[in-house]
């Protein structure tokens, strides 16, 4: 018989939230993305400076790393997490392997998102806040369903951080965010305080 586990309903509203984060940064991209393809003059509402600039970073290569707009993608995969949060809070208990897809997926999602901060702070030199959006709500879903994959014995790993992942679930994507914020902090030092 196929294991499967449900969620409370924190959990599956913080799916439903970061979903819906996800999904508006993804659109309203979207939708300059395609003003801007109709007006190579347009420029954002975000882009607010030199730094703060999202037509820099609409107009570079890798906003369309494969073949489209890169929002394009947030948008079905960010849908696709608001529907399993829905679902959860309906009452669906999902099985192992539903858990482990989702989690692969959540795990592309973060390893593109790091790339793409990589991308923004040192080649393309700028940052996009809707974008910057985005990536926290990747990093918040990414490391969530990663550490409920592991409570539940989908994923295996040791005792310890089985516990861990239990009592401290928040510790991980704090730490990440704080990395990437201390990333872009340093970045534009000069920036910021002068």
């Amino acid at each position: 018989m196929t294991r499967t586990a449900g969620a409370g309903r924190g959990f599956a509203g913080l799916l439903v939230l970061t979903g819906a984060a996800g999904l508006l940064a993804s659109w309203v991209i979207t939708l300059d993305k395609f003003t801007l393809l109709q007006d190579p003059d347009f420029t954002p509402g975000c882009s607010l400076n030199p730094v703060v600039s999202c037509g820099s970073v609409m107009r570079s290569d890798q906003a369309s790393a494969f073949g489209f707009p890169n929002p394009m993608l947030g948008l079905v995969a960010y849908g696709v997490v608001i529907a399993v949060g829905v679902s959860l809070l309906a009452g669906a208990r999902l099985p192992g392997w539903y858990w482990l897809a989702l989690d692969a997926g959540c795990l592309f999602g973060v390893g593109f998102v790091t790339w793409l901060q990589f991308e923004s702070l040192y080649r393309i030199n700028a940052l996009c806040l809707w974008c910057c959006l985005a990536w926290v709500a990747t990093i918040v879903l990414f490391w969530c369903v990663t550490s409920f994959a592991v409570r539940n014995r989908f994923l295996p790993a040791p005792a310890r951080a089985r516990s861990f992942l239990t009592e401290f679930a928040w510790v991980a994507p704090v730490a990440h965010l704080g990395v990437v914020g201390v990333l872009i902090l340093t970045r534009w030092w000069d920036f910021w305080t002068s």
